[in-house]
Parts: C-alpha cells; sequence; structure tokens
C-alpha cells in the first residue's frame, strides 16, 4: 500500500470518533501523512516504539493489539509455558495499552499476570522468571519523551526478548489484519480469571531480592548519608523509597517530579543520562543540602547520580564514571571478605569504557564484552546459569546508567544500583572522601578514560535508510587516524567479531589511545558515535577527545 491508500483504509475502518476527528485533522497535510502512514511500526528485539497517535507508524491501540497477537501467536507455538507477565510505566496510555496486550494473549489461552499499579522495567524482568512465564511485555518508552511509548518484549529468562524469536513475532504480526474486535472485554477476561492481578507478596519479595544484594547496607545509616532523589515523574519513587528507606537513608524527594506525569511537564526529556534531567533535583538540593543526588528514569532501569563539587554547584558523573566506581567499591568490598568466587566475571557491552578491564584485572577477575543491549549481559548470566555457576556473575553495565547486581533479573535495574551507589557514597564519606575524590583515585590508578557520545538524529519515513546509508559511507571510508590518534585496526562487527553474534556496528580501535564505535540507535531513528580518549592526564585525555570529535564531525 501507498501511504494514502493506508491512509484511506484507516479513514474507512469503524473507528471511534475520536480518532476519525484525529485522521480528519491531518487530511491534505503530506509530511504528516507519509510520516504515520508511509510504513508500519517495526517491531524487533526490543519490540516496539514510536510517537502515540493514529497512524500504522503510531503507537496505538491497534498496533499495540497486533504486536500482543504477535506475541500470543508465537508463544502458543512453543514448548514455553502458556503464561504472560505484564507491566506498564507512567506514561499516557500504558495502562490501557498493557489491558490490550493482556487481552491479545489472554483470547489465545495464555494466563497472564498483570501488575495492578505502576512497576519498573526489571520488576517485569523478575515477574517473567519468579512466576515461571513463557514471556513478559513491559509498557514503556523508557527514557523518550512523553509523546513517545512503547511495547518491550521479553523472553522465558527475563532477557528482552532474542533476534530468532522476534523475528517470528515480526511475521506472525504481518499476517495479523488491523481492526480485528476483541472476543472479550478485560473485564470479561478478568472476571474469569484469564487475567490476574500481581499481588503485594511479589512486591516484597522483589524488596528482599534486591536488598540481598547489598554488600555493606549499614554504612547507608553509620554515615548518615543525605540524599536528593528525583523519580522524574516515573515508577522508581515507591520502589526506591522503600529500599532505600528500610535502610535509614536520609531522603528529600523533588516533590515536582514525585508523581507519574505522562506529560514529564518539569523535564522534557526524562533521560538521566543527561545533566538536564536534574535540573530541579539541583534546586532541591541547594535548599537542602547533601552528600549525593540520585535519579531514576520513568521506568526505572537506569540511574545516574549528581554530587557536590565543593565549588557550590554539582558534578554529574557519567555511566561510565559511575559504573567504574560502583565496580570498584563491590570488587574492592567482595576481595576484602574474601567471597570472590573463583572465576569472577563482570561484563560490559562494547560501547561502555575499557576502564573495566583494567579495574577488573587488578582484582583478579575476568572482563566480558557484549554487544549493546542488556539481553547481551543477561545471556552471559544465563550461561553462567547453565552450567551451575551463576555466582561467578558479579556485575554488569552500560554505559547509558544501566546496571545490575545480582541474577534475579536480566534487565537493568535501577532500584538495587540506587542502593549500591547509596552504599558506595557512605562507604566514601566514612573514609572521609566525597564521590569526586573517589573517582579521581581511579584515574590516577588506571589512566583517564574520558568518553562522549554524539547522536546523529534522522528524520522523516526513510530515517532508517539513512541511517544505513550513513554506515555504509563509514566502511567505504578509509581511516588512518583520528585526532592525531593512528587507527590500529578497523572492527566490523556485521562481518563477525571474534564470538559476538553479528551486529551492525564499526569500531575504529586507536591502540591505547581509545577508539571510536558507531552503531544505529536499535529503538529510534539515530546513528550513535561512541568516542573513548585515553590519557595520563584529565587534559591529554580531553585534548584528544576534542580532535576526535572535530575530525568525525557526524
Amino acid at each position: 500500500m501507498t501511504y494514502l491508500e493506508r491512509y484511506a483504509f484507516w479513514c474507512n475502518a469503524n473507528l471511534p470518533d475520536d480518532i476519525k476527528a484525529e485522521l480528519e485533522s491531518i487530511r491534505g497535510d503530506k509530511e504528516e501523512l507519509k510520516s504515520r502512514f508511509g510504513s508500519e511500526l517495526q517491531f524487533g528485539t526490543a519490540g516496539m516504539r514510536g510517537v502515540m497517535g493514529a497512524g500504522s507508524n503510531r503507537l496505538n491501540r491497534y498496533t499495540v493489539r497486533r504486536a500482543g497477537q504477535g506475541m500470543a501467536m508465537w508463544l502458543t507455538g512453543t514448548e514455553l509455558p502458556k503464561s504472560a507477565a505484564i507491566g506498564y510505566d507512567s506514561r499516557h496510555n500504558s495502562r490501557l495499552f498493557a489491558e490490550v496486550c493482556a487481552v491479545a494473549l489472554a483470547e489465545q489461552g495464555v494466563q497472564v499476570h498483570l501488575y495492578d499499579r505502576l512497576a519498573p522495567t526489571p520488576m517485569l524482568s523478575y515477574a517473567v522468571r519468579e512466576l515461571g512465564c513463557g514471556c513478559g511485555i513491559m509498557i514503556t518508552a523508557s527514557h523518550n519523551a512523553g509523546a513517545y511509548n512503547g511495547v518491550k518484549c521479553y523472553g522465558p529468562d527475563g532477557c528482552q526478548m532474542t533476534d530468532a524469536p522476534a523475528a517470528i513475532v515480526t511475521a506472525k504480526i504481518a499476517e495479523i489484519p488491523y481492526f480485528v474486535p476483541e472476543s472479550k472485554s478485560f473485564s470479561d477476561f478478568l472476571a474469569d480469571g484469564s487475567i490476574r492481578y500481581i499481588d503485594g507478596a511479589l512486591w516484597e519479595k522483589y524488596y528482599a531480592t534486591v536488598l540481598a544484594e547489598a554488600v555493606a547496607p549499614e554504612k547507608i545509616a553509620q554515615s548518615a548519608l543525605k540524599i536528593v532523589y528525583t523519580p522524574l515523574c516515573g515508577t522508581g519513587n515507591i520502589p526506591v523509597r522503600t529500599v532505600l528507606g528500610r535502610l535509614g537513608a536520609e531522603i528529600t524527594v523533588v516533590a515536582c517530579q514525585e508523581q507519574p506525569d505522562g506529560d514529564f511537564k518539569t523535564c522534557e526529556y526524562p533521560n538521566p543520562e543527561t545533566d538536564a534531567a536534574l535540573a530541579e533535583s539541583y534546586k532541591v538540593a541547594d535548599a537542602n543540602p547533601c552528600d549525593l543526588i540520585l535519579g531514576t528514569d520513568p521506568d526505572a532501569d537506569r540511574v545516574a547520580i549528581a554530587v557536590p563539587d565543593g565549588k557550590g554547584g554539582y558534578r554529574k558523573l557519567s555511566g561510565n564514571e559511575l559504573g567504574c566506581i560502583l565496580l570498584d567499591y563491590i570488587l574492592r568490598a567482595r576481595t576484602q571478605r574474601g567471597d570472590l568466587p573463583e572465576g569472577a566475571e563482570v561484563v560490559r557491552s562494547i560501547v561502555t569504557t575499557p576502564m573495566v578491564d583494567r579495574i577488573a584485572k587488578a582484582y583478579g577477575v575476568q572482563a566480558k564484552s557484549v554487544l549493546t543491549g542488556f539481553k547481551y549481559i543477561g545471556g552471559e548470566i544465563l550461561e553462567l546459569e547453565q552450567h551451575g555457576h551463576a555466582e561467578r556473575y558479579i556485575f554488569g553495565f552500560e554505559e547509558s546508567c544501566g546496571y545490575l547486581k545480582g541474577t534475579y533479573a536480566r534487565d537493568k535495574d535501577a532500584v538495587v544500583a540506587s542502593l549500591l551507589v547509596c552504599e558506595m557514597a557512605a562507604s566514601a564519606k566514612l573514609e572521609g572522601k566525597s564521590v569526586l575524590q573517589a573517582m579521581e583515585d581511579l584515574y590516577r590508578r588506571y589512566g583517564y578514560y574520558l568518553a562522549k557520545v554524539q547522536s546523529v538524529e534522522l528524520t522523516g519515513a526513510d530515517a532508517m535508510e539513512k541511517a544505513a546509508d550513513m554506515m555504509a559511507g563509514l566502511r567505504a571510508k578509509s581511516c588512518v587516524s583520528i585526532g592525531g590518534a593512528a587507527v590500529t585496526e578497523v572492527r566490523d562487527y556485521q562481518a563477525g567479531v571474534g564470538a559476538l553474534p553479528k551486529s551492525n556496528v564499526l569500531e575504529f580501535v586507536l591502540g591505547g589511545s581509545g577508539s571510536v564505535i558507531v552503531r544505529p540507535s536499535g529503538t529510534e531513528p539515530k546513528v550513535k558515535f561512541y568516542y573513548t580518549a585515553v590519557g595520563k592526564t584529565e587534559e591529554e585525555a580531553r585534548s584528544l577527545l576534542g580532535d576526535m570529535m572535530a575530525q568525525m564531525n557526524p
């Protein structure tokens, strides 16, 4: 179909008045029609994510229903348990989309376990495993702006769905017509028990599991640690405050971002990777002096921190810095206790700082690199588990502020990460150090690893084709040096690198000076450039980083 044919098909369907009015409002708007109907919203390994609205290339109850039906058709064709867990975040329509998916699964005889309130993404991963489900669905767009939402899909191990089953779901969705009426209402399925709410006992079990991952929790109360916390209008408010509150943390919540708000009025882009996401927290910290500012994204799978800089302001740590300081804290504490297992492993994504490898080596721990996407870290945990050595997994993280200690979930978890952050800060405080001083100690010991991510945003119905063209152009270009550092190796992960799965990623290795890694985003129309510059001093590393970025100039 052409975009106009798709548009006409939707206009002629028996749809509610509000949808018809929305469709009528864009009549004659060529660019908007192309954007909404030029293609269909794609289902990938992370599920679907997109702007909400009417149209085949938008997230709405009809595209969500097809995704739910595709998941049901895939699940019922396997030997997996015919049950599913579903969670949702604070975004507009999240509860509605969760119920739509629940009905789509229940119609196919799948037993659905639905959270009865907002729940973080890691709690969905936990529920899949704890309830023995064949799959899971989380309605969230993670850290995207309020116009977005998404359907994130999980396998029976609690990991985000991998390529093979995702391809089957995609094929199933293509067979499903739009606008097939529901056989029964959500309330009817709830009444007959096909859909059941997850009760509070699972919440308590999750809290106990997270608290069991603490290294030295008593330090939080001993240090009288003062925290300013923002859930960024999302799902972290109750879980994070519950866990930290039980350990005696003194928490001041950013009031204007405490309650769920799908508009994210005080933080247009609720991504804790950005300094702007903590702007309101800085105001609160000015009036309530603290040791630590803590922020979790709307679905509470990412966490970021900022700390007083000693100059009257605040310094936000990057995701790489926070991951390294947490890793060092965990390994140092466990080494001192003498309970690091033989064959211990830490896992990082390929775009995460290689400083991880230096820290791990210093403690005699193996560092493994995996493709970008926390499902690959989850895959390493699963492999250890299958060989009877799950205890060897110590910690895993991605530079995008995602961390996990423990094997109870297979996705990043801002709740357990918040606990570890507070422990680490409390430990430093008891030693008479600030968090920044502890980070500076690591830089002096291992070298200055400075990193930067640049995202090239692409627009239009052909955004994905533009991303492919950009990657092809980089593959065709010959680079002898970047930023003055010699290119010692070019790794094309699409052709295969080591034992890693093939992936559309290109890496320019600059010997011991750093690297540039380029990859298209798996969830958004953008291409990401990851720079790492290494120097003996901060000035040396910063100068190289600037030269690298100036030369690439994406």
